[in-house]
């Protein structure tokens, strides 16, 4: 026996990477029976693969990976974060420009939600994004409906568990009053399914709007809704630890308006 590693990547993480799916996503292609490694097909993705083996999915050669990219979008209310809705509802990419590459949302957003949403064309991106383990921390601004106190939120602030889920503690800071409705700042690091609906309702409080603000060192900033920035590539490389596999960074920098959007269907 050998304790030798056996080289190249596993398969799932190479179509990921060339940006087919992500890597979850690219296991169910495996599984179809579409993906063949040098003429012979596959079923499971617990294979090693080297950029010596020729990979094709449906019969096509895989595309060569791109450099890593990344997105800021200004999700409007009414979109689906999904690649498609049992419902027939309009997602996120049915509304992004015509000629963005194939993406991937960086987690989600709700339907009634709107703010900042990363997408990005490497499932390496996505899955490090999405662990918990890297703790960025997701800020938002929240309108609620009622008068809340500081000591009314003082809850969530020590961590909560709405029907039987453990909430970890939020960072709140309680803004202003406006009329029936008060603005909140929430921060958190987890982003559960509708987390901070549900740990409002749970101290009595009704959200009714909801705006995501930043996400880690990502800021929506002046980004309106509805428009796409692309973020320059060195500082992709630098506040994600990607090696730099291109020096001469060819990426453009963002831009100062906003990439042309689809006509209305």
């Amino acid at each position: 026996m050998t304790d030798t590693p056996p080289k190249g990547d596993r398969i799932a993480k190479v179509l990921a990477r060339a940006g087919l799916a992500s890597r979850r996503g690219a296991e169910t292609i495996i599984a179809a029976g579409r993906v063949s490694v040098n003429g012979k097909q596959i079923d499971s993705p617990a294979l090693n693969v080297t950029p010596d083996d020729r990979i094709t999915v449906d019969g096509k050669a895989l595309q060569e990976p791109e450099p890593e990219r990344m997105w800021l979008y200004h999700k409007p209310v009414g979109l689906v974060t999904s690649d498609a809705d049992e419902k027939g509802r309009r997602t996120i990419y049915d509304a992004l420009p015509e000629d963005m590459p194939r993406v991937m949302s960086i987690g989600r957003l709700d339907i009634n939600s709107e703010g900042l949403l990363l997408l990005t064309n490497d499932g390496g991106i996505k899955r490090k994004l999405e662990l918990p383990s890297t703790g960025w921390m997701r800020r938002y601004r929240v309108r609620i409906n009622g008068r809340p106190t500081d000591p009314d939120l003082e809850p969530l602030r020590k961590g909560i568990t709405v029907e039987g889920e453990r909430f970890q503690p939020m960072q709140i800071t309680l803004d202003r009053q406006q009329g029936a409705n008060a603005w909140l700042t929430v921060g958190l690091r987890e982003g559960k399914n509708r987390e901070i609906r549900r740990a409002m309702e749970s101290i009595g409080l009704t959200v009714n709007r909801l705006i995501r603000i930043s996400y880690g060192p990502f800021q929506l900033g002046e980004l309106k809704a509805g428009e796409v920035e692309e973020v320059r590539r060195k500082i992709v490389r630098d506040q994600l630890g990607i090696e730099a596999s291109d020096q001469t960074g060819t990426a453009k920098p963002s831009p100062k308006r906003p990439v042309r959007k689809r006509k209305p269907r």
